[in-house]
């Protein structure tokens, strides 16, 4: 048997073939009883929406917007260049992604941001989420106006977004807690701690993580307070520094976010064979030529051209009204010098691009 056709669902539920697709293609304007009819006449035709041909025959653009930090950041930079990398292959599929910045770790900043583009006719939104309550009234007026809000990469409050697209960042700190307590083999030390901001959630949930595993299996090490720098190389670098300093005691260091050129900076001037052990996240160029030259000594990678393609598979799915397609949890990969992949994308970035 052919499937049923549009034709077949309004002659099926006695309504005009118009009706029927108002109601099929959620335009509204259409009585409650007339609509019943309509889902009635689909449940017992068993008829599925082509979103496909209807969002072709309605020369349909999905518009989605990536709200990303600015500043000096090349895990960012990299989902931008993968970004433009993919727009041909997006306008293909008649989707359109927009890169907007917003002030890092500002709440203020994304607030005004979220407001900016209401009303600007965006179907999706990834957010690379805060966790504020001033939050909520921005993003409730998008979802007023049909738009669909996902997280990416650090979470939003979960009643504000349709889905999370991102490792398990609890997960992520207490894998670099279990690393650094190893190499510490059994003997005392002291860690110290960068982060960028406990207001974004990856960063808090790392941070949970790591004391976790810390304070649990490994009562021998003692933790600095975390210092907060905003992901800013400078600040970064003149906080390593001071932390290495002789009489300090420091055996082991973890940047929980980025600024990474700086931790390298500082890093590299030291002793190469009494330095703190290092752990820090994403690979990028400079992270891997740290690795390589052992300037630090781990690297926990959260793939971000994978969690853009899945942000743009889940986006599309929702504002097409259906179930994102089911796919395996994102899980982090740990790099060391003796495994660095033979990555393009590594070696068409720039080597001055920071992190």
């Amino acid at each position: 048997m052919k499937n049923p056709t549009l034709s077949d669902v309004a002659k099926s539920a006695g309504v005009s073939y118009a009706t029927a697709d108002r109601v099929i293609n959620k335009r509204g304007n259409v009585a409650e009883k007339s609509t019943r009819k309509v889902r009635d006449a689909m449940v017992a035709l068993g008829y599925v929406r082509n979103v496909a041909a209807a969002n072709l025959s309605r020369k349909r653009i999905y518009r989605l917007a990536f709200l990303l930090p600015n500043g000096p950041n090349a895990f960012y930079d990299r989902i931008r260049s993968h970004l433009h990398g993919l727009s041909d292959h997006l306008a293909k599929d008649q989707i359109s992604a927009t890169a907007i910045g917003v002030d890092a770790f500002a709440v203020g900043g994304l607030k005004s941001c979220l407001s900016a583009i209401a009303d600007q006719g965006f179907d999706g939104v990834a957010v690379v989420g805060l966790q504020s309550t001033e939050l909520e009234a921005p993003i409730e007026r998008l979802v007023e106006q049909g738009v669909h809000i996902i997280s990416l990469v650090s979470d939003l409050p979960k009643h504000l977004r349709s889905a999370y697209i991102g490792i398990d960042n609890v997960a992520a700190g207490r894998t670099a807690a279990r690393l650094v307590g190893v190499s510490h083999g059994g003997q005392s030390g002291r860690i110290h701690i960068l982060a960028g901001s406990t207001e974004a959630h990856d960063h808090a949930d790392r941070l949970a993580g790591f004391y976790e595993v810390i304070h649990r299996d490994f009562p021998n090490l003692a933790v600095n307070v975390p210092v907060m720098t905003c992901d800013d190389p400078n600040v970064v670098k003149a906080e390593v520094e001071q932390a290495v300093d002789k009489s300090s005691g420091i055996t082991a260091l973890y940047n929980i976010g980025a600024g990474n050129v700086g931790l390298i900076d500082a890093m590299a001037q030291l002793d190469q064979t009494h330095r703190p052990f290092c752990v820090a996240h994403e690979l990028m160029p400079d992270t891997c030529h740290a690795l390589q030259h052992g300037h630090i000594d781990l690297v926990i990678d959260q793939g971000p051209d994978v969690e853009v393609n899945r942000a743009l598979s889940v986006l599309k799915a929702l504002i097409d009204g259906r179930s994102p397609p089911p796919a395996p949890d994102l899980v982090p990969t740990i790099y060391v010098r003796d495994n660095l992949p033979a990555d393009p994308t590594l070696a068409m970035m720039k080597d001055t691009s920071h992190d």
